[in-house]
Protein backbone atom coordinates (compact mmCIF):
# COMPACT_ATOMS: atom_id res chain seq x y z
CA UNK A 1 0.00 0.00 0.00
CA UNK A 2 2.91 2.29 0.43
CA UNK A 3 3.08 4.00 -3.69
CA UNK A 4 6.38 4.74 -4.81
CA UNK A 5 7.85 7.33 -6.52
CA UNK A 6 6.91 7.47 -10.27
CA UNK A 7 3.56 5.70 -9.92
CA UNK A 8 1.05 8.94 -9.45
CA UNK A 9 1.46 12.23 -11.90
CA UNK A 10 3.13 14.93 -10.12
CA UNK A 11 -0.17 16.77 -10.06
CA UNK A 12 -1.96 13.78 -8.38
CA UNK A 13 0.61 14.01 -5.93
CA UNK A 14 0.11 17.70 -5.34
CA UNK A 15 -3.47 17.33 -5.12
CA UNK A 16 -2.78 14.83 -2.50
CA UNK A 17 -0.23 16.58 -0.48
CA UNK A 18 -2.56 19.80 -0.51
CA UNK A 19 -5.31 17.01 1.59
CA UNK A 20 -2.84 15.65 3.63
CA UNK A 21 -1.57 18.74 4.67
CA UNK A 22 -5.28 19.85 5.12
CA UNK A 23 -5.44 16.77 7.60
CA UNK A 24 -2.23 17.51 9.37
CA UNK A 25 -3.54 21.15 10.00
CA UNK A 26 -6.52 20.08 11.63
CA UNK A 27 -5.28 17.28 13.38
CA UNK A 28 -2.35 20.21 15.19
CA UNK A 29 -5.22 22.58 15.40
CA UNK A 30 -7.20 20.22 17.77
CA UNK A 31 -3.87 19.52 19.49
CA UNK A 32 -4.20 22.90 20.72
CA UNK A 33 -5.36 22.28 23.90
CA UNK A 34 -3.94 19.63 24.83
CA UNK A 35 -1.19 18.84 27.57
CA UNK A 36 1.41 18.25 24.90
CA UNK A 37 3.81 16.94 27.70
CA UNK A 38 1.20 13.63 28.16
CA UNK A 39 0.43 13.22 24.49
CA UNK A 40 3.53 13.39 22.64
CA UNK A 41 5.35 10.13 24.56
CA UNK A 42 1.69 8.55 23.47
CA UNK A 43 1.75 9.90 19.87
CA UNK A 44 5.88 8.61 19.71
CA UNK A 45 4.86 5.15 21.14
CA UNK A 46 2.21 4.20 18.81
CA UNK A 47 4.00 5.71 15.69
CA UNK A 48 6.81 3.09 16.58
CA UNK A 49 4.10 0.58 16.66
CA UNK A 50 2.97 1.50 13.36
CA UNK A 51 6.32 1.44 11.95
CA UNK A 52 6.89 -2.12 13.30
CA UNK A 53 3.88 -3.79 12.77
CA UNK A 54 4.01 -2.70 9.04
CA UNK A 55 7.59 -4.86 8.53
CA UNK A 56 5.48 -7.41 9.18
CA UNK A 57 4.46 -8.83 5.86
CA UNK A 58 1.70 -11.10 5.11
CA UNK A 59 1.93 -13.34 1.92
CA UNK A 60 -1.38 -12.73 -0.05
CA UNK A 61 -2.92 -14.17 -3.54
CA UNK A 62 -1.27 -14.49 -6.25
CA UNK A 63 2.70 -14.29 -4.70
CA UNK A 64 2.36 -10.42 -3.38
CA UNK A 65 2.60 -8.91 0.03
CA UNK A 66 0.70 -6.99 2.16
CA UNK A 67 0.68 -5.61 5.89
CA UNK A 68 -1.75 -4.10 8.84
CA UNK A 69 -0.93 -0.50 10.13
CA UNK A 70 -2.05 -0.18 13.26
CA UNK A 71 -3.53 2.73 12.87
CA UNK A 72 -6.84 1.43 14.45
CA UNK A 73 -5.50 1.02 17.83
CA UNK A 74 -3.31 4.03 17.85
CA UNK A 75 -6.87 6.02 16.63
CA UNK A 76 -9.07 4.34 19.50
CA UNK A 77 -6.49 5.36 22.04
CA UNK A 78 -5.72 9.24 20.61
CA UNK A 79 -8.42 9.95 18.76
CA UNK A 80 -8.38 10.65 14.88
CA UNK A 81 -6.28 13.60 15.29
CA UNK A 82 -3.91 11.63 17.37
CA UNK A 83 -3.94 9.08 15.45
CA UNK A 84 -3.46 11.12 11.68
CA UNK A 85 -0.36 12.26 13.20
CA UNK A 86 1.05 8.76 14.47
CA UNK A 87 0.57 6.65 11.20
CA UNK A 88 2.34 10.27 9.28
CA UNK A 89 5.16 10.41 11.51
CA UNK A 90 5.90 6.31 11.09
CA UNK A 91 4.96 7.01 6.83
CA UNK A 92 7.67 9.74 6.85
CA UNK A 93 10.57 8.17 8.54
CA UNK A 94 10.16 4.65 6.13
CA UNK A 95 9.82 6.93 3.15
CA UNK A 96 12.70 8.98 4.39
CA UNK A 97 15.38 6.62 5.91
CA UNK A 98 13.95 3.37 3.99
CA UNK A 99 12.74 4.33 1.04
CA UNK A 100 9.63 2.10 1.23
CA UNK A 101 6.94 4.43 -0.56
CA UNK A 102 7.96 7.66 -1.73
CA UNK A 103 8.74 10.82 -1.67
CA UNK A 104 6.43 12.37 -4.35
CA UNK A 105 3.93 10.31 -3.14
CA UNK A 106 4.57 10.73 0.55
CA UNK A 107 1.08 12.84 0.65
CA UNK A 108 -0.39 10.39 -1.13
CA UNK A 109 0.16 7.33 1.55
CA UNK A 110 -0.39 9.60 4.43
CA UNK A 111 -3.47 10.18 3.34
CA UNK A 112 -4.49 6.79 2.57
CA UNK A 113 -3.37 5.35 5.27
CA UNK A 114 -3.42 8.06 7.92
CA UNK A 115 -6.17 10.28 7.27
CA UNK A 116 -8.40 8.00 5.63
CA UNK A 117 -7.74 5.22 8.24
CA UNK A 118 -7.80 7.21 11.07
CA UNK A 119 -11.38 8.80 9.72
CA UNK A 120 -13.13 5.42 8.75
CA UNK A 121 -11.28 3.02 12.02
CA UNK A 122 -13.08 6.54 14.41
CA UNK A 123 -16.21 6.70 12.86
CA UNK A 124 -16.83 2.80 12.90
CA UNK A 125 -15.60 2.23 16.07
CA UNK A 126 -17.80 5.14 17.58
CA UNK A 127 -20.55 3.55 15.80
CA UNK A 128 -19.99 0.03 16.61
CA UNK A 129 -19.05 0.70 20.06
CA UNK A 130 -21.64 3.34 21.32
CA UNK A 131 -22.91 3.17 24.89
CA UNK A 132 -21.42 0.30 25.58
CA UNK A 133 -18.71 0.23 28.80
CA UNK A 134 -14.75 0.45 28.53
CA UNK A 135 -14.77 -2.91 29.44
CA UNK A 136 -17.29 -4.63 27.52
CA UNK A 137 -16.58 -7.01 24.67
CA UNK A 138 -18.60 -4.91 22.26
CA UNK A 139 -15.88 -2.69 22.61
CA UNK A 140 -13.17 -5.35 21.43
CA UNK A 141 -15.34 -6.39 18.24
CA UNK A 142 -16.16 -2.98 17.27
CA UNK A 143 -12.26 -2.77 17.62
CA UNK A 144 -12.03 -5.46 15.29
CA UNK A 145 -14.38 -4.55 12.79
CA UNK A 146 -13.38 -0.49 12.72
CA UNK A 147 -9.70 -1.92 12.03
CA UNK A 148 -11.08 -4.42 8.99
CA UNK A 149 -12.58 -1.66 7.83
CA UNK A 150 -10.22 1.57 7.98
CA UNK A 151 -7.44 -1.09 6.43
CA UNK A 152 -9.60 -1.76 3.62
CA UNK A 153 -10.83 1.88 3.10
CA UNK A 154 -6.93 2.69 2.77
CA UNK A 155 -6.57 -0.25 0.38
CA UNK A 156 -9.52 1.22 -2.14
CA UNK A 157 -8.57 4.71 -1.68
CA UNK A 158 -4.92 3.72 -2.89
CA UNK A 159 -6.62 1.49 -5.76
CA UNK A 160 -8.42 4.44 -7.00
CA UNK A 161 -5.36 6.45 -7.10
CA UNK A 162 -3.67 3.78 -9.43
CA UNK A 163 -6.37 3.23 -11.46
CA UNK A 164 -7.10 6.56 -12.50
CA UNK A 165 -3.80 7.27 -13.97
CA UNK A 166 -3.89 5.32 -17.39
CA UNK A 167 -6.82 7.12 -17.93
CA UNK A 168 -5.99 10.78 -17.02
CA UNK A 169 -2.56 10.24 -18.13
CA UNK A 170 -1.07 8.81 -21.07
CA UNK A 171 1.19 10.04 -24.33
CA UNK A 172 -0.18 10.21 -27.77
CA UNK A 173 -0.51 7.09 -28.80
CA UNK A 174 -2.09 5.72 -25.30
CA UNK A 175 0.53 4.03 -23.71
CA UNK A 176 -0.05 5.03 -19.76
CA UNK A 177 3.31 7.41 -18.06
CA UNK A 178 2.29 6.29 -14.42
CA UNK A 179 0.63 3.32 -12.87
CA UNK A 180 0.08 1.38 -15.85
CA UNK A 181 -3.00 -0.66 -14.87
CA UNK A 182 -6.68 0.54 -14.84
CA UNK A 183 -9.64 0.37 -12.14
CA UNK A 184 -11.17 -2.72 -13.54
CA UNK A 185 -7.31 -3.84 -12.53
CA UNK A 186 -6.17 -2.43 -9.95
CA UNK A 187 -9.19 -2.26 -7.40
CA UNK A 188 -9.33 -6.42 -7.54
CA UNK A 189 -5.43 -6.65 -7.57
CA UNK A 190 -5.29 -4.29 -4.27
CA UNK A 191 -8.68 -5.48 -2.33
CA UNK A 192 -8.36 -9.18 -3.02
CA UNK A 193 -5.49 -9.43 -0.26
CA UNK A 194 -6.88 -6.97 2.08
CA UNK A 195 -10.33 -8.07 2.09
CA UNK A 196 -8.53 -11.72 3.31
CA UNK A 197 -5.78 -11.18 5.09
CA UNK A 198 -4.20 -7.70 5.60
CA UNK A 199 -7.44 -5.97 6.84
CA UNK A 200 -8.41 -9.13 9.15
CA UNK A 201 -4.69 -8.92 10.45
CA UNK A 202 -5.38 -5.29 11.21
CA UNK A 203 -8.56 -6.44 12.78
CA UNK A 204 -6.69 -9.12 15.17
CA UNK A 205 -4.31 -6.65 16.66
CA UNK A 206 -6.51 -3.93 17.61
CA UNK A 207 -9.06 -6.41 19.33
CA UNK A 208 -5.97 -8.02 20.90
CA UNK A 209 -4.43 -4.48 22.06
CA UNK A 210 -8.06 -3.19 22.81
CA UNK A 211 -8.31 -6.65 25.21
CA UNK A 212 -5.33 -6.06 26.88
CA UNK A 213 -5.63 -2.09 27.83
CA UNK A 214 -8.96 -3.47 28.99
CA UNK A 215 -7.62 -5.29 31.82
CA UNK A 216 -4.24 -3.35 32.07
CA UNK A 217 -4.91 0.30 31.59
CA UNK A 218 -8.85 1.39 30.56
CA UNK A 219 -8.04 5.36 30.86
CA UNK A 220 -6.00 5.11 27.28
CA UNK A 221 -9.44 4.06 26.04
CA UNK A 222 -11.96 6.82 27.53
CA UNK A 223 -10.68 9.33 24.95
CA UNK A 224 -12.61 8.03 22.26
CA UNK A 225 -15.06 6.13 24.10
CA UNK A 226 -17.55 8.77 23.98
CA UNK A 227 -18.54 7.97 28.11
CA UNK A 228 -17.66 11.86 29.30
CA UNK A 229 -17.96 15.24 28.39
CA UNK A 230 -14.82 16.30 26.90
CA UNK A 231 -13.69 19.49 24.74
CA UNK A 232 -12.93 19.37 21.09
CA UNK A 233 -15.21 16.04 20.93
CA UNK A 234 -12.16 14.20 21.94
CA UNK A 235 -11.36 13.36 25.97
CA UNK A 236 -7.49 14.36 25.73
CA UNK A 237 -6.86 14.23 28.99
CA UNK A 238 -5.35 11.00 28.91
CA UNK A 239 -3.85 10.00 32.48
CA UNK A 240 -2.57 6.27 32.20
CA UNK A 241 -1.93 3.97 34.54
CA UNK A 242 1.53 3.96 36.43
CA UNK A 243 4.54 2.60 34.25
CA UNK A 244 1.90 1.79 31.04
CA UNK A 245 4.16 4.36 29.15
CA UNK A 246 7.03 1.86 30.02
CA UNK A 247 4.95 -1.04 28.96
CA UNK A 248 4.06 -0.26 25.77
CA UNK A 249 7.57 0.59 24.70
CA UNK A 250 8.31 -3.01 26.05
CA UNK A 251 5.81 -4.30 23.91
CA UNK A 252 7.09 -2.40 21.10
CA UNK A 253 10.54 -3.82 21.57
CA UNK A 254 9.58 -6.98 21.93
CA UNK A 255 7.33 -7.01 18.87
CA UNK A 256 10.73 -5.40 17.24
CA UNK A 257 12.85 -8.47 18.04
CA UNK A 258 10.26 -10.19 15.94
CA UNK A 259 10.39 -8.96 12.63
CA UNK A 260 12.80 -10.61 10.49
CA UNK A 261 9.71 -13.38 10.97
CA UNK A 262 8.41 -10.19 8.22
CA UNK A 263 10.32 -10.95 5.60
CA UNK A 264 9.69 -14.82 5.13
CA UNK A 265 7.04 -14.40 3.20
CA UNK A 266 8.07 -14.24 -0.43
CA UNK A 267 6.77 -11.38 -3.31
CA UNK A 268 5.91 -8.01 -3.37
CA UNK A 269 3.14 -5.88 -2.55
CA UNK A 270 1.16 -5.30 -5.87
CA UNK A 271 1.90 -1.82 -7.07
CA UNK A 272 5.38 -1.63 -4.93
CA UNK A 273 7.57 -2.81 -7.42
CA UNK A 274 10.40 -0.30 -9.17
CA UNK A 275 11.37 -0.39 -12.67
CA UNK A 276 13.83 -3.30 -12.41
CA UNK A 277 11.57 -5.49 -10.47
CA UNK A 278 9.10 -4.93 -13.25
CA UNK A 279 11.67 -6.27 -15.68
CA UNK A 280 12.46 -10.14 -13.62
CA UNK A 281 10.21 -12.67 -15.15
CA UNK A 282 8.97 -13.81 -11.27
CA UNK A 283 7.61 -10.16 -10.67
CA UNK A 284 6.04 -10.41 -13.69
CA UNK A 285 4.37 -13.93 -12.65
CA UNK A 286 3.12 -12.28 -9.65
CA UNK A 287 1.20 -9.36 -11.47
CA UNK A 288 -0.50 -11.98 -13.75
CA UNK A 289 -1.70 -13.85 -10.91
CA UNK A 290 -2.97 -11.09 -8.24
CA UNK A 291 -4.34 -9.00 -11.65
CA UNK A 292 -5.18 -11.74 -14.05
CA UNK A 293 -4.14 -9.15 -16.72
CA UNK A 294 -0.55 -9.33 -18.56
CA UNK A 295 2.63 -7.66 -16.91
CA UNK A 296 3.82 -4.43 -18.55
CA UNK A 297 5.24 -5.12 -22.04
CA UNK A 298 7.66 -1.90 -20.96
CA UNK A 299 8.03 0.21 -17.90
CA UNK A 300 6.29 3.61 -18.19
CA UNK A 301 8.42 6.57 -18.88
CA UNK A 302 7.07 8.26 -16.38
CA UNK A 303 7.38 6.14 -13.56
CA UNK A 304 10.60 5.58 -14.42
CA UNK A 305 11.68 9.25 -15.27
CA UNK A 306 10.40 9.95 -11.22
CA UNK A 307 11.59 6.64 -9.74
CA UNK A 308 14.75 7.08 -8.55
CA UNK A 309 13.26 10.50 -7.02
CA UNK A 310 15.04 10.22 -3.61
CA UNK A 311 17.77 7.32 -2.53
CA UNK A 312 17.00 6.48 0.89
CA UNK A 313 20.36 5.36 3.46
CA UNK A 314 18.96 2.21 3.55
CA UNK A 315 16.81 1.29 1.14
CA UNK A 316 13.97 -2.29 1.09
CA UNK A 317 15.16 -2.28 5.36
CA UNK A 318 18.51 -3.65 4.20
CA UNK A 319 21.66 -1.41 5.32
CA UNK A 320 24.32 -2.06 2.94
CA UNK A 321 26.96 -2.47 5.58
CA UNK A 322 24.93 -5.60 6.79
CA UNK A 323 25.14 -9.31 5.13
CA UNK A 324 22.60 -11.22 6.79
CA UNK A 325 19.26 -9.70 5.33
CA UNK A 326 17.42 -11.12 8.68
CA UNK A 327 19.73 -9.02 11.07
CA UNK A 328 19.59 -5.72 8.21
CA UNK A 329 15.85 -5.74 8.43
CA UNK A 330 15.98 -5.44 12.45
CA UNK A 331 18.44 -3.24 12.73
CA UNK A 332 15.85 -0.98 10.78
CA UNK A 333 13.80 -1.83 12.94
CA UNK A 334 15.98 -0.86 16.12
CA UNK A 335 17.16 2.37 14.24
CA UNK A 336 13.29 3.96 13.72
CA UNK A 337 12.22 2.26 17.24
CA UNK A 338 15.39 4.33 18.70
CA UNK A 339 15.01 7.32 16.62
CA UNK A 340 11.35 7.92 17.45
CA UNK A 341 12.25 6.98 21.16
CA UNK A 342 14.99 9.93 21.11
CA UNK A 343 12.63 12.42 19.75
CA UNK A 344 9.87 11.88 22.07
CA UNK A 345 12.11 12.19 25.07
CA UNK A 346 13.83 15.06 23.29
CA UNK A 347 9.93 16.98 22.99
CA UNK A 348 9.36 16.01 26.54
CA UNK A 349 12.43 18.16 28.05
CA UNK A 350 11.63 20.89 25.51
CA UNK A 351 8.02 20.94 26.69
CA UNK A 352 8.82 20.44 30.22
CA UNK A 353 11.98 23.34 30.01
CA UNK A 354 9.59 25.68 28.08
CA UNK A 355 7.22 26.02 31.45
CA UNK A 356 3.68 26.05 30.39
CA UNK A 357 2.20 22.49 30.19
CA UNK A 358 -0.65 24.12 27.92
CA UNK A 359 -0.21 24.81 24.06
CA UNK A 360 -1.93 28.24 23.48
CA UNK A 361 -2.00 28.05 19.55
Amino acid sequence: MHIPDGYLSPSTCAVLYAAAATGWYSALKRLKHVLLTRVVPLISVFAAFSFVVMMFNLPLPGGTTGHALGVTIATIVLGPSGGILSISIALVIQALFFGDGGISSLGANCFNMAIVGSLVAYGSYRVIAAGSGIASRRRVAASAIAGYLAVNAAALVAAVEFGIQPILFHDAHGSPLYAPYPLRVAIPAMMIGHLTFAGLAEAGITAGVVAYLQAADPALLRSTSGLSANAGGEAWALRPASGSLRRLWIAVAALMLLTPLGILAAGTAWGEWSPSQLAKTNVQTSIVRAADTPAPAAVPSGLQKLANLWTAPFPAYAPGFVRSRAFGYLLSAMFAVGFLLALSLSLQHFLQKRGPTEYSG
